[in-house]
């Protein structure tokens, strides 16, 4: 049997069992819970790992066609129209004047195309016309 000799300065870690054990000894409540004892995690690469998996720190794709709405509709149909959310593959655009509305309709083919060729807009199959 090996014994290894820990630093003072590290935490001693013990099994649930030898735990529970000692607890029986003192006369101290038994830990019957089934979760897994995980050793602590420097709480910055955790958050790093966040930002990456969730994309917290890159513009979401929403915004980016925001930003290019006006060049997409032409600046006088962005005045009336806001692109919402992406759901479904669909672009959500609220319109607020039936005019305007009807336009986007008439070129949604065109609107499309020059949409796809954003970054990541490539899976957009049509658009959604909704009233404000």
């Amino acid at each position: 049997m090996l014994l290894r000799v820990v630093p003072p300065d590290e935490p001693k870690e013990f099994s649930r069992e030898v735990e529970n054990l000692i607890a029986g000894f003192r006369g101290l409540p038994v830990d019957e819970g089934r979760s897994k004892r995980r050793k602590t995690q420097e709480l910055g690469p955790l958050i790093d790992e966040l930002l990456v998996k969730y994309r917290i720190s890159h513009d979401s794709l929403e915004h980016s066609i925001r930003e290019k709405w006006p060049e997409l509709v032409g600046v006088a149909n962005a005045t009336y129209s806001h692109p919402l959310i992406v759901e479904r593959n669909l672009l959500v655009v609220l319109v607020s004047h039936a005019v305007v509305r009807n336009e986007l309709f008439h070129h949604r083919s065109m609107i499309l195309e020059k949409l796809r060729k954003l970054p990541g807009c490539d899976g957009i199959k049509g658009l959604a016309l909704r009233s404000n």
